[in-house]
């Protein structure tokens, strides 16, 4: 199928990208990696009536870490992928970001694509949520940051508003006994997950659980964060059985929809294990942690 017709317009640096947003308003689509935008645009699904392209905007492409990590909104997949920085403080990006279609699609698809498309059976937008991230929004009122628990509105829906461009993406500094695992199950290679979930866990000096972070994929019109899991695992002691408790707790808490890969009981039994497995991974990991 072919596109709808549209304008185009490439901006070079942030604000000519926020001139353009703010001049068209919700008839505007900003283009980035354009993995999701491009087939929506085939299938006549978005009718934009002008793309800003942000390609050329080599402001937006950067990794810097310090007291936490900024990913540029224009940071592709496969460059977070190989950076030391990212795996170093994020492991847990890593990890998801493998997960992300395939290579050829990770090679052009963009950190804050991804997170900005808001798919809730995507990884990233779990991984954001699960360590309390944020991003920042820019527009010509300036800039503000938007934590992960207040982006995710709905399906395929922020709370950015249509003049503002989300240009970076923060990941704070994890404590120094921390582990992280991402799992999940999809079809086949390279599919969104039927269910994912990203989990963090920080231990306390005395080996117990400082904090357990976990938020699913694939089970709700957002990303989820399990709340009530998060409460059983908070300074309790490691063990099997607790991660099959905490496990249980998410999954009673999600209200999963029902679709031709999986009914809502199917998805709350993956949604158990994958958290169970999630948490023994990152268990496991957090022990080697220094």
């Amino acid at each position: 199928m072919k596109p709808p017709p549209f304008e185009y317009s490439a901006a070079h640096s942030v604000e000519e990208a926020v001139d353009l947003l703010a001049e068209h308003g919700d008839e505007a689509k900003v283009l980035a990696g354009g993995q999701s935008l491009l087939p929506l645009l085939s299938l006549r699904l978005a009718r934009p009536g002008i793309l800003v392209d942000i390609n050329p905007v080599a402001e937006l492409a950067t990794i810097s870490d310090g007291s936490g990590l900024e990913l540029g909104a224009m940071v592709r997949h496969r460059a977070a992928e190989r950076s030391a920085a990212v795996r170093t403080e994020a492991p847990l990006v890593i990890e998801a970001l493998g997960l992300v279609g395939h290579a050829a699609i990770r090679s052009r698809g963009t950190i804050g694509g991804s997170v900005a498309h808001a798919d809730p059976a995507a990884e990233l937008p779990a991984v954001l949520l699960a360590l309390d991230g944020e991003v920042v929004a820019t527009s010509r009122r300036g800039a503000r940051t938007v934590a992960a628990r207040d982006l995710f509105a709905g399906f395929l829906t922020t709370t950015l508003e249509p003049d503002e461009l989300l240009t970076a993406v923060r990941l704070p500094a994890g404590p120094a006994r921390v582990g992280s695992s991402f799992q999940e199950f999809s079809r086949r290679s390279g599919d969104f997950g039927v269910v994912g979930v990203a989990c963090g866990l920080a231990l306390s000096g005395d080996g117990r659980v400082d904090h357990g972070r976990l938020a699913f994929s694939g089970v709700a019109g957002t990303p989820v964060r399990a709340d009530g899991a998060e409460a059983v695992l908070a300074g309790a002691s490691p063990s099997a059985e607790l991660w099959e408790q905490a496990g249980r707790e998410a999954a009673s808490q999600l209200d999963p929809p029902g679709d031709l890969h999986g009914s809502p009981a199917y998805r709350r039994h993956l949604a158990a294990v994958l958290a169970q497995r999630a948490l023994a991974q990152a268990f496991d990991r957090a022990k080697g942690a220094k």
